[in-house]
């Protein structure tokens, strides 16, 4: 943490956050009567100066008691761009020239810093565990975007090394901190619709080898960081846009970075498919192929240890079955059915009453004596920094994200090889003689590996 010369108790952090007009926090009791906390000033280091990164730095610099003080990215244009950001948003704040944000072309440098306390890790997704890992063993917290890892080893040994380093570490799941997903699962979780039969987790289709042509590089671009661990290839703007993008770049499509749709939106939607299911700690038992698994885009099905069976479709949201109704939720929208009658729905903006009011509503009428209440936050930034203060788990802690990401490979692998799988999800391997252990994990480019 900072060592300015004020120090700030855990509850005066807190309120300094609301104060700051961030949405509100609400946290778990225990974390208010913590001891006195850290200094006053949380410094913060973005690796990955990309769309995604933007959009976490722009919520990160409004919230109070930090400060981005480093910046990293392998391409010059996007880390300068980084830089100019946080500059002069310093310099509006303060109303003085602001010069104190460095800029890195090697995580590793940024790593090497004193005076960072935490990263921000929205680099593509095959860089994502060799950076925690090492940020991990630098000493630093870590809010990673999701999908959290590439592989299975590497969510595996992520857990382990923030469990060795004692590392607070935020994954970039934050429908966890919007309402209408919270409300969704505590319905689901306290039996409103009955037992629970199957869901239907809607997203995108799988990842396909790489296929792109060579083009001439981007000045400025250290292309062979860029690719780091990835097997070498030359350069194509649809893995790393020129210029300051303002578009999701589609390195994420290509198997060698990452997992298709089914890891990117699939890290959302079946997180909170877990997250309904009370599955943040294990896992599917039985993964089953499409019949058509060579060309399909959904349709394979993850069968849990309750039974409930998850079907990949192709509807964006997630839609809980039991047997007395059904929920389905999306970003700001949800629906309850209960016995065919349509107890609550918000589906689009014009809809009336609000979405609020929908939510008030079916916390009134369904929730009002729930056994089950899930961690509300209402800021996934905000979240992250609290916990560092409290040294608790925040509501989307490396196993929450780990496990996710494992069912989003698994799910994959039934696209990619057309086998039925058993899994053991208390051991992270395959289980009845099925699948095959090279799956799990790739073979790094060069020296790199995890730490």
């Amino acid at each position: 943490m900072s060592m300015s010369s004020t120090p700030l108790h855990r509850r005066s952090f807190l309120k300094s956050v609301l104060a700051a007009g961030a949405a509100p926090l609400l946290l778990p009791s225990r974390i208010w009567a913590a001891p006195v906390g850290p200094n006053d000033t949380i410094r913060l280091g973005f690796i990955g100066c990309g769309i995604q990164s933007r959009g976490l730095m722009g919520g990160f610099l409004k919230l109070p008691n930090t400060k981005v003080v480093a910046v990293c990215d392998v391409d010059t244009t996007r880390r300068e761009d980084h830089k100019r950001i946080v500059e002069e948003f310093y310099t509006k704040q303060s109303g003085t020239d602001f010069k104190g944000c460095s800029v890195h072309n090697d995580f590793r440098e940024l790593l090497a810093r004193q005076d960072v306390d935490a990263v921000v890790i929205a680099t593509p997704d095959h860089w994502h565990a060799i950076i925690a890992v090492a940020a991990a063993a630098a000493g630093k917290d870590i809010y990673c975007e999701k999908p959290l890892t590439d592989t299975i080893v590497e969510a595996t040994s992520l857990i382990a090394a923030i469990q060795k380093h004692n590392r607070v570490f935020q994954t970039g799941s934050m429908q966890r901190s919007a309402r209408e997903f919270r409300v969704a699962c505590e319905l689901v979780r306290n039996g409103v619709i009955g037992k629970v039969s199957r869901v239907d987790a809607g997203f995108g289709g799988p990842a396909k080898p790489c296929d792109l042509p060579a083009e001439d590089l981007e000045p400025g671009l250290d292309w062979d960081l860029w690719l780091g661990p990835a097997p070498k290839r030359e350069y194509n703007a649809i893995l790393s846009p020129r210029g300051v993008n303002k578009h999701f770049p589609m390195w994420r499509m290509y198997r060698e970075y990452g997992g298709g749709m089914i890891t990117d939106w699939g890290a959302h939607h079946l997180d909170i498919t877990h997250w309904g299911l009370d599955m943040d700690r294990s896992g599917p038992s039985e993964i089953i192929p499409p019949a058509d698994w060579e060309k399909a885009q959904q349709g394979a099905t993850l069968i849990y240890p309750n039974g409930v069976e998850v079907t990949h479709i192709s509807n964006n949201g997630v839609t809980f079955f039991g047997s007395e109704g059904e929920v389905y939720v999306n970003r700001g929208k949800i629906k309850l059915t209960l016995k065919g009658k349509v107890e609550a729905s918000f589906m689009a903006k014009e809809d009336q009453p609000s979405l609020a009011e929908q939510l008030d509503r079916l916390e009134k009428n369904h929730l009002g004596n729930a056994k089950v209440r899930l961690y509300s936050s209402a800021d996934h930034r905000a979240d992250f920094l609290s916990a560092m203060v409290s040294r608790k788990q925040p509501i989307a802690d490396v196993e929450t994200g780990s496990r996710t990401v494992i069912g989003c490979h698994l799910l994959g692998f039934a696209y990619y090889h057309g086998q039925k799988l058993k899994w053991n999800a208390a051991t992270h391997e395959f289980a009845g003689n099925t699948g095959d252990a090279k799956w799990l994990h790739r073979e790094y480019r060069g020296a790199w590996k995890l730490a």
